[in-house]
């Protein structure tokens, strides 16, 4: 369903809604899917969400409602119906999507929803709930399709016939050693193509790719897409098998990964906040402005420590924002490659010193190109060859800088294993400020012997 069509099936639903055409609306509700419903809840009020949740006759239906429901849409519409409602809701949704509903949920409902849960339901979900979200331990799915290698083929199949509604996927059949191990996998093209009395041992490929529970989910949405897989086995410390990731998860893994880089970059925070209320909004943005303001402050006592030489130059002025823009911009753009660089994989830390270089390369030739075009533009239009040459010298060091500043702060931050993306935005920006508001007036001070 495209953007277009969910917008109308949202106002659709409210006016139906506020017309009480119930018989109209339980003929949309039956052919939409759950997902679309859960972002029609933002343009309803409460009674209208409780409402439309009641026209849901699947159980199954209406937990995948509940584990697509924003947050802050999730909150105080599970506060308003019954707990048994939920517990039943949340059955029919598979173990890592309802540890994801139960994390979302206020506390103390989550903890009765657990309470509520049959205990198979309850200790697959506290498995789960043990590990960072953000972890290939924290979004893996526990049920998958792991086999001796005594197993033969006519074994394999029948188990896959009897069991195959129990698991997230049948993509792969992973196989494993007495002890649990994974020792290889096996596609279901390679099963059904083989001889009925193969053991899977000499079927199998032994050449595997897995990772660990405490794997952070970037890296594993990495090795989903460097290897082209549909689904990942997890290994615990012990190297067994207790999970897989699949694509599924892993294409909303690079969505949220992505967005929270921008947001990064931004200086906006790294959840995304569009839909939450103002004051939110205000305390999540509020911290990440503060190195805009500090580098602003401290851009603003630089020029005032310069307050005699602008007084006997004004015209020194005109050229600030242009070179402070020109300095901001080119170190924005290097940050930008390089963080996406890295998140692709096509820059690789340790090679540090060849990505500054190149970017200061750049950054040198576009300040040069502007540096000799602002530099002319200020000599045409007071007449003071110093001038010129002070707005040329300092756009190319801006410039320059820029790019060495926007390169090199990523890459650091990579090499310390902290996000790259933070060191875009207001870190970068800040950063060229200090450095070229500094290095405009002493240079000017030089120039004209002040």
């Amino acid at each position: 369903m495209t953007v277009d069509t969910r917008n109308i099936l949202a106002k659709t639903i409210q006016r139906l809604l506020r017309r009480r055409s119930y018989s109209h609306l339980r003929k949309i509700v039956r052919r939409a899917h759950p997902v679309d419903l859960a972002r029609s809840f933002s343009v309803l009020s409460l009674n209208e969400q409780l409402k439309l949740y009641d026209l849901i006759d699947d159980p199954a239906g209406r937990g995948v409602l509940l584990a697509k429901l924003d947050i802050d849409d999730l909150h105080p519409f599970a506060a308003a119906i019954p707990i048994g409602d939920l517990v039943v809701a949340s059955e029919h949704l598979a173990a890592d999507d309802l540890a994801d509903l139960v994390e979302n949920l206020p506390p103390e409902i989550g903890r009765q929803v657990l309470e509520g849960l049959q205990r198979e339901y309850s200790e697959g979900v506290g498995d789960l709930l043990q590990y960072d979200r953000k972890t290939a331990g924290g979004i893996m799915a526990t049920e998958f399709f792991a086999l001796a290698e005594t197993t033969t083929v006519r074994e394999a199949i029948a188990r896959i016939q009897k069991e195959h509604r129990n698991v997230e996927t049948a993509f792969y059949l992973y196989v494993v050693g007495a002890d649990q191990r994974l020792s290889g996998v096996c596609s279901l093209r390679a099963l059904v193509t083989a001889k009925p009395d193969t053991a899977l041992s000499a079927l199998m490929t032994r050449e595997t790719f897995s990772v660990s529970t405490d794997t952070d989910q970037e890296e594993v949405a990495r090795v989903v897409s460097r290897y082209n897989l549909l689904a990942v086995p997890v290994v615990d410390a012990d190297q067994r098998m207790v999970g897989i990731v699949t694509v599924d998860d892993v294409i909303d893994i690079i969505r949220d990964e992505a967005t929270e880089d921008i947001l990064k970059m931004a200086g906006a925070g790294e959840d995304f906040i569009e839909t939450k209320s103002v004051m939110s909004s205000i305390r999540i943005r509020l911290p990440w402005l503060l190195a805009t303001c500090g580098g602003g402050i401290a851009a603003t006592m630089i020029i005032g420590h310069f307050e005699s030489t602008l007084e006997q130059m004004v015209y020194l002025a005109a050229f600030i924002p242009v070179i402070m823009g020109m300095g901001g911009n080119i170190g924005t753009q290097s940050a930008t490659i390089v963080v996406r660089g890295l998140a692709t994989e096509s820059i690789q830390v340790h090679r540090l010193g060849n990505v500054v270089l190149k970017e200061t390369a750049v950054g040198f030739m576009l300040g040069f190109v502007y540096g000799v075009l602002l530099g002319v533009l200020a000599q045409f239009g007071y007449q003071i060859w110093q001038l010129g040459l002070l707005v040329a010298l300092a756009v190319v060091f801006t410039m320059t800088m820029a790019a060495v500043v926007g390169a090199l702060l990523p890459m650091t931050f990579a090499r310390f294993n902290i996000d790259p993306a933070v060191a875009t935005g207001p870190f970068v920006t800040t950063s060229i400020d200090i450095l070229s508001i500094s290095f405009y007036f002493y240079l000017a001070r030089w120039l004209f012997r002040l």
